[in-house]
């Protein structure tokens, strides 16, 4: 009795069996087990990984060695121009101080255009001329210094002689050219004469 079950099983798996081959027959799905180490479908070996790695990171190498090349070409413009600018600037810094004097060049001219034996207005082109002059010096922030009355300073006045007089012994008595400043820096001194102090008789120690 036992055995005949036995045998009733075995059968029964191997009917079975058949069944399902007649079946991946008539479908053409056949399956076969995996190879042992080898991965499924759709999934990489680590070399593969190691490969998009590496090829992720020359991607960002490539992209910033074009950034860094940019930007030196970038400073190196930016050089070029500001030495541009620099050679303007000397160049045509006083552009504009030139262009006012034109305006003195401009009275001159016409001071000389006057008829020999009209000095009034020979005096009258003289003073236009002047009065441009010190129009142009002050928008261009040239303060002229005039000395007479005040003490003696080296650092604005430059002494042409030294001389007895009623005033005090260090104060300018007299000018011989103004001096003036540009922007409150001296540009050149007034040359002055400056006062001794008062003359000592011969009987005086």
């Amino acid at each position: 009795m036992g055995e005949s079950n036995i045998g009733r099983y075995e059968l029964s798996n191997t009917t079975k069996q058949k069944k399902q081959e007649q079946i991946q027959a008539e479908t053409g799905e056949v399956k076969q087990p995996a190879a042992a180490g080898k991965p499924d479908a759709g999934e990489q070996t680590p070399e593969e990984d190691a490969i998009d790695v590496l090829q992720v990171a020359q991607d960002e190498i490539a992209e910033l060695e074009d950034k860094l090349l940019r930007a030196h070409a970038e400073m190196d413009n930016l050089r070029k121009r500001s030495q541009r600018d620099v050679a303007d600037a000397h160049k045509f810094g006083v552009e504009k101080f030139a262009t006012a004097l034109l305006d003195v060049v401009d009275n001159l001219e016409r001071a000389l255009d006057v008829e020999q034996g009209n000095e009034a207005g020979l005096r009258e082109g003289v003073k236009l001329t002047l009065d441009s002059w010190h129009g142009m010096m002050k928008k261009f922030e040239v303060e002229r210094i005039d000395a007479v009355g005040e003490a003696f300073d080296p650092h604005r006045h430059e002494a042409l002689s030294q001389m007895p007089s009623d005033e005090p012994e260090g104060t300018v008595i007299g000018q011989h050219v103004a001096g003036y400043t540009l922007h409150g820096r001296l540009i050149r001194p007034a040359k002055v004469l400056v006062s001794g102090g008062p003359a000592k008789d011969e009987g005086q120690k």
